[in-house]
Protein backbone atom coordinates (compact mmCIF):
# COMPACT_ATOMS: atom_id res chain seq x y z
CA UNK A 1 0.00 0.00 0.00
CA UNK A 2 1.16 3.20 -0.68
CA UNK A 3 1.27 6.61 1.43
CA UNK A 4 0.07 9.35 -0.53
CA UNK A 5 2.12 12.49 -0.49
CA UNK A 6 0.71 15.54 1.05
CA UNK A 7 -1.00 18.02 -0.72
CA UNK A 8 0.77 21.02 -2.24
CA UNK A 9 0.60 24.09 0.06
CA UNK A 10 -2.25 26.38 -1.58
CA UNK A 11 -1.02 29.67 -3.18
CA UNK A 12 -2.26 31.53 0.07
CA UNK A 13 -0.73 30.00 2.40
CA UNK A 14 2.75 30.69 0.21
CA UNK A 15 1.29 34.22 0.52
CA UNK A 16 1.26 34.57 3.68
CA UNK A 17 4.57 33.36 4.95
CA UNK A 18 6.28 35.15 2.51
CA UNK A 19 4.72 38.12 3.82
CA UNK A 20 5.40 36.78 7.30
CA UNK A 21 9.21 36.47 6.71
CA UNK A 22 9.00 39.65 4.93
CA UNK A 23 7.66 41.28 8.07
CA UNK A 24 9.93 39.57 10.30
CA UNK A 25 13.02 41.40 8.18
CA UNK A 26 11.45 44.43 8.88
CA UNK A 27 11.21 43.43 12.76
CA UNK A 28 15.08 42.69 13.09
CA UNK A 29 15.61 46.27 11.65
CA UNK A 30 13.28 47.47 14.30
CA UNK A 31 14.94 45.78 17.05
CA UNK A 32 18.23 46.59 16.47
CA UNK A 33 17.33 50.26 17.55
CA UNK A 34 15.85 48.97 20.28
CA UNK A 35 16.17 49.70 24.11
CA UNK A 36 16.50 45.97 25.25
CA UNK A 37 20.39 45.66 24.78
CA UNK A 38 19.93 41.42 24.34
CA UNK A 39 17.52 41.71 21.43
CA UNK A 40 19.49 44.63 19.57
CA UNK A 41 22.89 42.27 19.80
CA UNK A 42 21.15 39.67 18.44
CA UNK A 43 19.05 41.43 15.53
CA UNK A 44 22.53 42.86 14.74
CA UNK A 45 24.50 39.65 14.10
CA UNK A 46 21.30 38.07 12.73
CA UNK A 47 21.66 41.09 9.96
CA UNK A 48 25.50 40.48 9.55
CA UNK A 49 24.56 36.83 8.76
CA UNK A 50 22.40 37.74 6.36
CA UNK A 51 24.60 40.08 4.57
CA UNK A 52 27.54 37.37 4.67
CA UNK A 53 25.29 35.17 2.72
CA UNK A 54 26.45 36.60 -0.57
CA UNK A 55 30.08 35.83 0.20
CA UNK A 56 29.94 32.36 -0.52
CA UNK A 57 28.34 28.45 0.33
CA UNK A 58 29.54 28.99 3.47
CA UNK A 59 28.23 32.24 4.50
CA UNK A 60 25.02 31.48 2.96
CA UNK A 61 24.40 28.20 5.16
CA UNK A 62 24.77 30.54 8.33
CA UNK A 63 21.67 32.35 7.01
CA UNK A 64 19.63 29.39 5.96
CA UNK A 65 18.01 29.60 9.93
CA UNK A 66 16.16 32.85 9.07
CA UNK A 67 14.87 31.51 6.07
CA UNK A 68 14.00 27.95 7.00
CA UNK A 69 12.00 29.29 10.19
CA UNK A 70 9.08 30.76 7.99
CA UNK A 71 9.22 27.03 5.66
CA UNK A 72 9.33 28.57 1.97
CA UNK A 73 8.46 26.37 -0.48
CA UNK A 74 12.03 24.60 -2.01
CA UNK A 75 11.66 26.18 -5.26
CA UNK A 76 11.96 29.18 -3.39
CA UNK A 77 14.18 29.03 -0.90
CA UNK A 78 17.19 30.45 -2.97
CA UNK A 79 14.83 33.53 -3.65
CA UNK A 80 13.61 34.54 -0.26
CA UNK A 81 17.70 33.76 1.21
CA UNK A 82 18.53 36.52 -2.05
CA UNK A 83 15.54 38.85 -0.42
CA UNK A 84 17.29 38.36 3.12
CA UNK A 85 20.90 39.66 1.79
CA UNK A 86 19.38 42.51 0.28
CA UNK A 87 17.69 43.46 2.86
CA UNK A 88 20.49 43.21 5.27
CA UNK A 89 22.31 45.29 2.44
CA UNK A 90 19.68 48.31 2.68
CA UNK A 91 18.38 47.76 6.10
CA UNK A 92 15.02 49.98 6.81
CA UNK A 93 11.75 50.68 8.57
CA UNK A 94 8.21 49.94 6.84
CA UNK A 95 6.57 52.87 5.78
CA UNK A 96 2.93 51.23 5.42
CA UNK A 97 0.92 52.64 3.19
CA UNK A 98 -1.09 50.74 0.60
CA UNK A 99 1.43 52.43 -1.56
CA UNK A 100 4.17 49.68 -3.26
CA UNK A 101 6.61 51.16 -5.34
CA UNK A 102 8.76 48.66 -7.54
CA UNK A 103 12.41 48.90 -7.62
CA UNK A 104 12.15 51.10 -11.17
CA UNK A 105 10.55 53.73 -8.76
CA UNK A 106 13.06 53.95 -6.26
CA UNK A 107 15.72 53.59 -9.07
CA UNK A 108 14.09 56.32 -10.84
CA UNK A 109 14.17 58.38 -7.78
CA UNK A 110 18.01 58.24 -7.73
CA UNK A 111 18.51 59.10 -11.22
CA UNK A 112 16.75 62.59 -10.41
CA UNK A 113 19.88 63.28 -8.49
CA UNK A 114 22.65 61.05 -9.89
CA UNK A 115 21.84 61.22 -13.34
CA UNK A 116 23.55 58.84 -16.09
CA UNK A 117 25.45 56.99 -13.53
CA UNK A 118 22.42 55.34 -12.43
CA UNK A 119 20.77 54.89 -16.00
CA UNK A 120 23.11 52.70 -17.12
CA UNK A 121 23.10 50.59 -13.79
CA UNK A 122 19.05 50.35 -13.94
CA UNK A 123 19.53 49.51 -17.98
CA UNK A 124 21.73 46.26 -17.16
CA UNK A 125 19.23 45.51 -14.48
CA UNK A 126 16.15 45.00 -16.49
CA UNK A 127 17.96 43.26 -19.78
CA UNK A 128 20.09 41.02 -18.11
CA UNK A 129 19.76 36.93 -17.96
CA UNK A 130 17.71 35.94 -14.83
CA UNK A 131 21.10 34.14 -13.69
CA UNK A 132 22.93 37.38 -13.38
CA UNK A 133 19.38 39.70 -12.44
CA UNK A 134 20.83 38.79 -8.12
CA UNK A 135 24.44 40.50 -9.05
CA UNK A 136 22.70 43.73 -10.47
CA UNK A 137 19.84 43.58 -8.32
CA UNK A 138 22.80 43.80 -5.38
CA UNK A 139 24.35 46.89 -7.03
CA UNK A 140 20.95 48.58 -7.16
CA UNK A 141 20.21 48.11 -3.40
CA UNK A 142 23.73 49.13 -2.17
CA UNK A 143 23.13 52.28 -4.55
CA UNK A 144 20.01 52.69 -2.88
CA UNK A 145 21.22 52.47 0.43
CA UNK A 146 23.79 55.42 -0.01
CA UNK A 147 20.68 57.44 -0.70
CA UNK A 148 18.59 55.99 2.01
CA UNK A 149 15.80 55.31 -0.54
CA UNK A 150 13.27 52.69 0.38
CA UNK A 151 12.49 49.66 -1.14
CA UNK A 152 9.77 48.12 -0.74
CA UNK A 153 10.54 43.97 0.15
CA UNK A 154 7.15 42.74 0.37
CA UNK A 155 6.58 43.51 -3.53
CA UNK A 156 10.31 42.89 -4.61
CA UNK A 157 10.34 39.45 -2.95
CA UNK A 158 6.98 38.21 -4.47
CA UNK A 159 7.95 39.73 -8.52
CA UNK A 160 11.63 37.79 -7.51
CA UNK A 161 9.97 34.57 -7.20
CA UNK A 162 8.00 35.13 -10.66
CA UNK A 163 11.25 36.53 -12.20
CA UNK A 164 13.53 33.66 -10.42
CA UNK A 165 11.96 30.18 -9.93
CA UNK A 166 12.79 27.53 -11.65
CA UNK A 167 10.08 27.68 -15.19
CA UNK A 168 12.33 24.80 -17.66
CA UNK A 169 8.69 25.43 -19.66
CA UNK A 170 8.73 28.84 -20.46
CA UNK A 171 5.16 29.03 -18.67
CA UNK A 172 6.00 32.22 -16.91
CA UNK A 173 7.82 34.29 -19.58
CA UNK A 174 4.59 36.54 -20.69
CA UNK A 175 4.84 37.37 -16.00
CA UNK A 176 8.29 38.03 -16.32
CA UNK A 177 8.42 40.38 -19.20
CA UNK A 178 5.62 42.24 -17.67
CA UNK A 179 7.71 42.48 -14.44
CA UNK A 180 10.70 43.98 -16.17
CA UNK A 181 8.59 46.29 -18.30
CA UNK A 182 6.79 47.48 -15.16
CA UNK A 183 10.34 48.12 -13.51
CA UNK A 184 11.07 49.81 -16.79
CA UNK A 185 8.16 52.03 -16.87
CA UNK A 186 8.24 53.05 -12.83
CA UNK A 187 11.60 54.27 -13.22
CA UNK A 188 11.06 56.37 -16.50
CA UNK A 189 8.22 57.96 -14.54
CA UNK A 190 10.06 58.54 -11.20
CA UNK A 191 13.42 60.00 -13.35
CA UNK A 192 11.24 62.99 -15.00
CA UNK A 193 12.31 65.99 -12.84
CA UNK A 194 9.46 67.48 -11.66
CA UNK A 195 8.02 70.79 -13.14
CA UNK A 196 8.72 73.68 -10.83
CA UNK A 197 5.95 75.12 -9.83
CA UNK A 198 4.79 78.33 -11.94
CA UNK A 199 3.31 81.45 -10.34
CA UNK A 200 1.64 84.24 -11.18
CA UNK A 201 3.73 87.50 -11.04
CA UNK A 202 2.41 90.37 -8.50
CA UNK A 203 0.77 93.13 -9.69
CA UNK A 204 2.09 96.37 -8.54
CA UNK A 205 0.26 98.54 -6.18
CA UNK A 206 -2.33 100.81 -7.29
CA UNK A 207 -1.25 104.46 -7.39
CA UNK A 208 -3.72 106.56 -4.91
CA UNK A 209 -1.92 109.76 -4.78
CA UNK A 210 -3.95 112.56 -6.15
Amino acid sequence: MTTASPPAPQPEGIQQRRGAFITHLYGLQRSMSSDNRHAAGEARRTMARLRRCFAGPRQEADAYTTVFDFDPPESEQHIWLLAAGLFALHPQPHHGGHSRPSIGTAMGQLAQDRGDSVQRRFTQLVSVENAALPHYLRQCVQLLATADIPVDYYRLLNELVDLLANDPYGRNAERRQRIRLTWARDYHRASRPTPAATTEPTPAPADTTA
